[in-house]
């Protein structure tokens, strides 16, 4: 009986250490943020805009 008990104690200090060192690497994981490109409503806007300042001048 005592080497179940001995046994169980064991596996559960193996998956708290386990827990513990995923959580500490996803705590330590740097996330990045890629930067927004001007929207393609835009640009086609733009592009609109020096067309009819073209025709204009």
């Amino acid at each position: 009986m005592v080497t179940v008990i001995a046994i169980c104690v064991i596996i559960v200090a193996i998956v708290i250490v386990l827990a513990v060192v995923t959580t500490s690497k996803a705590y330590k994981y740097n996330h990045t943020v890629d930067t927004v490109d001007s929207l393609p409503m835009n640009n086609q806007n733009d592009q609109s805009e020096k067309e009819s300042n073209k025709q204009i001048s």
